[in-house]
């Protein structure tokens, strides 16, 4: 089940949190870069982040999140966590699927991860995101930013 959560919900927040930590660390080590900023998040900088956070739930466990932010009809994910435990069942997918059904109106849909994420990049390909460009943010770390963009009708 996916829903959208309240981040003032300390209980939840703190669970996501939990959650954030656990995946980030996945990439951590895979990127080689442990100053992933929500690795770093306190419990009050996550409630107070201004993103809207859907929650994948399998039965009553928190296993995946996705953040979003909006901006005129350009919606950018700023998080896409899957607990380390629940990888490859499919819930970034679908966590993905939903976040745009929800937000269908966007012309312009931007998500980033770090460069030497294969798991990461190939979900957004696979899913219409086009490659744009990649931005080395701190000596030696390099993003790869993906948009998909939507035709608009006549």
């Amino acid at each position: 089940m996916i829903k959208e959560i309240d981040l003032h919900d300390r209980h939840l927040a703190c669970q996501l949190l939990e959650l954030q930590r656990a995946s980030y660390q996945v990439e951590a080590k895979l990127i080689n870069f442990f100053e992933i900023p929500p690795l770093k998040e306190s419990l009050e900088e996550l409630i107070e982040c201004g993103e809207t956070f859907l929650c994948y739930f399998e039965e009553k466990t928190l296993a995946g999140a996705i953040s979003y932010t909006v901006d005129g009809d350009e919606m950018k994910i700023c998080r896409m966590v899957v607990n380390p435990d629940h990888f490859r069942k499919g819930i970034a997918q679908k966590l993905l699927r939903e976040v745009e059904s929800r937000n269908s109106q966007m012309s312009v849909y931007l998500v980033s991860t770090g460069k030497d994420n294969p798991p990461a990049k190939n979900l957004y390909l696979k899913n219409g995101f086009t490659f744009v460009s990649d931005i080395e943010v701190v000596p030696g770390l390099y993003i790869s930013n993906f948009e998909k963009r939507k035709v608009k009708e006549a």
